[in-house]
């Protein structure tokens, strides 16, 4: 697998699935469709966002539920793969078509970007 090395380090791509919005984190576009919030085209209308209202309600969903942890890994994509293929992580749709829930996942987000495209850009 080709080295995918992010140009941000740990504790900023953590605080951004936990403060960011879905437009920025798969986590929490992933999260909000679970929890059923409205997906809206936001700005320009490219990006798309849970709102002001339904990110911050997910920013504390989050708070209240979701815990983060991490070792350190000199190739962490290599450990990734490994955890993904031996584990059932349902969230993760990269490198997890085998899971049970990965079609469902992927509909219920393409699902969520369509009727966002349908509504008007909000705030």
């Amino acid at each position: 697998m080709a080295n995918r090395t992010s140009t941000q380090n740990l504790r900023n791509r953590v605080r951004y699935h936990y403060r960011g919005n879905a437009a920025g984190s798969t986590l929490r576009l992933t999260l909000g469709c679970l929890l059923g919030l409205e997906l809206r085209r936001v700005g320009s209308g490219k990006r798309m966002t849970f709102g002001k209202a339904g990110e911050a309600t997910l920013s504390q969903w989050m708070a209240d539920n979701a815990r983060v942890c991490w070792i350190e890994q000199n190739e962490p994509w290599d450990l990734e793969s490994q955890l993904i293929s031996r584990l059932d992580l349902p969230l993760n749709l990269d490198q997890n078509r085998r899971n049970a829930f990965h079609s469902r996942l992927k509909e219920l987000r393409a699902q969520a970007r369509q009727r966002a495209r349908e509504l008007p850009i909000g705030s």
